[in-house]
C-alpha cells in the first residue's frame, strides 16, 4: 500500500474541513475526525463508514462538523473512482502494452511506487492511470513497452530559442515583462443529459483570469452562454464567471465563455551574490507559514530539507537546491486532489507527482526554509495545438521581490546556467493564470462540496440537490493566437500592490 501522510494533530483535525473548502477552519470535529481521515487514507473504508455513521447520530454535532463527516464519506466514493482496477485488470492492461511480459518483471513492478495501488478493505485496487504512469516513471519499464508512450508535455518543456529570446529582450529593455502575445480563449462546460432533473437550476463556475500587471492584461469578456454572467471581482484569488440555467430533459446543459487577453513572458536575471534573507513583514508572513492540510512542516519534510539544503545559507542557492530536488521527482498523471489529505507529503513519498503536487512540495520546502512562496495555476498552451491544465508558483527573493518558478518545466538542458535555470526566476508567456492561491472561496460561494477542492481549472457545477462531480460533465479549452494590437507597455513591477493586498487581506474559506 502507498505510504500515506502522517499529519500533526491540528492538521489532521482540519484536513477534512480544508478538503471540503466551505467548512470553517476551526472545526469541532476533533480527534475522532482525524482518526477517520487516517482510516480513509489507509483504505479501511468499512471502519471509516462505521465511525462516520456513529458520529452523524450525535445530536451535539453542529452543521460544520456534520459536513466534515459527510465529506469523508464522499472522499471514499471519489477514491473508489480513482482506483477502479483489480489486479487482473491491471495485469491485462500491462500485458497489452508489454505482450511478452515476464513474471519477474511483473513482480518487480507491482509495488506502490511504480504501479500505484491502495488496499481498500483488504482488496488491492490500482489507480486508473497506474499502467501508463509506470512507463513515465521507470526507464526499464518504458524500454519494454511495445510502442513508445506519447509525450504529454508541451514544446517549452525543452530548451527553445524562445527562452533565449525572452532573456535577451528582458536584459535589453531592462523590463521583467516582455514578448506580449494576444490570445482568444473559448471555454465550455457541458453537464450530462438528465444529470439534473428537468426544470431544476444548474449553477456553474467557469475559470476566468485576473488582470495581473506585467503578466496578463487587456482582458475582455466577449460572450457567454447564457448571456447573463456574473464575473467575480479582481480580489477573488480563484476567479470565475458564474452562470446558471435550467436543465432540460434529455439534453445536456451547456455553459461557455469567450474572452481575449494579452500575456507576457517574465524574466529576472538573479545574481545570487545580491540575494539576502527576506525581512518577513506581516505581508509576507502568510507565505512562510504552514497551511494545513497541504503545507505542513512534518518531521519527514524537515529531514528531507536537511538532506538537500545542508549548510547552505544563501536563499537563492537554497531555492536552487530544492528546485533541483523536486525537479527529479518524475511527472505522472495525478489522483484527484480532493482524495489526498496532504498533497505535499504525498508528493514527498509517492515516488512521482504532477505539476500541482510538485509545486506544493516545493512551496512547503521553501517556506520551511524561510523563503516566501505562493501558488499560481491555470492553463498552458503552445505550438502544435498543445494545451493543458498547469500549476506553478512564485517565490520572494530580496532584493528582487516576487519572481516566478515552474518546477515541472524544471531545469532546461542548456550549457548556459542562465538558460538552465530559466524557470527559477522566469516564465514563458504561453499560459493563463486563473488562480493566485489554492482552496479559496468562490464568488458567489458554492453551497455544496467542490469537485476540485484545491485548484480551479476545469470549473465547478452544482444544483440544489448537491455537487456534480467530474464523472457527470465534460469541459473544453480552446485557444487562438491573434495579431498583437498596439498595446501600452506592461508595468514593470510584479506583483502589483493590489495583488499583494489581496493576498494579505483575504482569509482562507474552508
Amino acid at each position: 500500500m502507498a505510504k500515506r501522510s502522517i499529519l500533526a494533530p491540528l492538521g489532521a483535525a482540519l484536513c477534512a474541513a480544508a478538503l471540503a473548502v466551505q467548512l470553517p477552519a476551526a472545526t469541532s470535529a476533533g480527534s475522532d475526525l482525524a482518526d477517520v481521515v487516517a482510516l480513509v487514507d489507509a483504505g479501511n473504508f468499512r471502519a471509516a463508514e462505521s465511525a462516520i455513521a456513529t458520529a452523524l447520530q450525535r445530536r451535539s454535532a453542529d452543521a460544520a462538523e456534520r459536513q466534515a463527516w459527510h465529506f469523508e464519506r464522499e472522499r471514499m466514493r471519489r477514491i473508489r473512482l480513482d482506483f477502479p482496477l483489480s489486479r487482473s485488470e491491471m495485469e491485462a492492461q500491462l500485458r497489452k502494452a508489454v505482450p511478452d511480459l515476464r513474471a519477474d518483471e511483473l513482480a518487480a513492478w507491482d509495488q506502490p511506487r511504480l504501479l500505484e495501488q491502495l488496499r481498500i478493505d483488504g482488496e488491492r485496487r490500482y489507480f486508473k492511470s497506474a499502467v501508463n504512469n509506470l512507463f513515465r516513471i521507470d526507464a526499464a519499464a518504458a524500454a519494454r513497452r511495445a510502442t513508445p508512450l506519447k509525450p504529454s508535455d508541451g514544446p517549452l518543456y525543452r530548451l527553445s530559442p524562445y527562452h533565449a529570446e525572452v532573456r535577451r529582450l528582458a536584459l535589453a529593455s531592462e523590463r521583467r515583462s516582455v514578448a506580449p502575445r494576444r490570445v482568444r480563449v473559448s471555454y465550455s462546460l457541458s453537464v450530462d443529459a438528465d444529470a439534473v432533473p428537468a426544470g431544476e437550476t444548474v449553477r456553474a463556475w467557469l475559470p476566468f483570469p485576473r488582470v495581473l500587471a506585467g503578466q496578463q492584461e487587456n482582458l475582455r469578456l466577449l460572450a457567454s452562454e447564457p448571456a447573463q454572467a456574473r464575473i467575480a471581482p479582481e480580489a477573488a484569488l480563484q476567479r470565475t464567471v458564474y452562470l446558471e440555467k435550467p436543465a432540460v430533459a434529455g439534453k445536456p446543459t451547456q455553459f461557455s465563455i469567450d474572452y481575449e487577453l494579452v500575456t507576457y513572458a517574465t524574466y529576472v536575471a538573479i545574481d545570487a551574490q545580491q540575494v539576502q534573507p527576506a525581512r518577513i513583514t506581516p505581508e509576507l508572513a502568510p507565505f512562510v507559514a504552514e497551511r494545513a492540510p497541504h503545507i505542513v512542516f512534518s518531521p519527514a519534510l524537515r529531514r528531507y530539507s536537511r538532506e538537500i539544503v545542508g549548510g547552505e545559507k544563501n536563499p537563492y542557492r537554497i531555492a536552487q537546491k530544492l528546485f533541483a530536488a523536486v525537479d527529479r521527482t518524475p511527472w505522472a498523471v495525478a489522483r484527484e486532489y480532493s482524495t489526498l489529505s496532504n498533497i505535499s507529503d504525498y508528493a514527498l513519498h509517492a515516488g512521482h507527482a504532477d505539476c500541482g503536487q510538485q509545486t506544493l512540495l516545493l512551496m512547503a520546502l521553501l517556506r520551511l526554509n524561510g523563503i516566501p512562496a505562493r501558488w499560481q495555476s491555470g492553463w498552458e498552451f503552445g505550438d502544435g495545438g498543445f494545451d493543458s491544465m498547469h500549476d506553478w508558483g512564485w517565490l520572494y527573493l530580496q532584493p528582487y521581490g516576487w519572481v516566478p518558478m515552474d518546477v515541472t518545466h524544471g531545469q532546461l538542458a542548456a550549457a548556459d546556467p542562465a538558460l538552465q535555470w530559466f524557470y527559477l526566476g522566469g516564465l514563458d508567456g504561453d499560459r493563463i493564470a486563473f488562480n493566485d492561491d489554492y482552496s479559496r472561496e468562490f464568488v458567489p460561494p458554492k453551497q455544496h462540496f467542490r469537485s476540485e477542492t484545491v485548484d480551479l481549472q476545469r470549473g465547478e457545477v452544482e444544483w440544489k440537490g448537491g455537487n456534480l462531480y467530474f464523472d457527470q460533465w465534460d469541459y473544453r479549452f480552446s485557444w487562438q493566437a491573434l495579431p498583437l494590437q498596439a498595446e501600452a507597455p506592461p508595468q514593470a513591477a510584479l506583483p502589483p500592490p493590489a495583488l499583494r493586498h489581496f493576498h494579505a487581506g483575504l482569509e482562507p474559506a474552508f
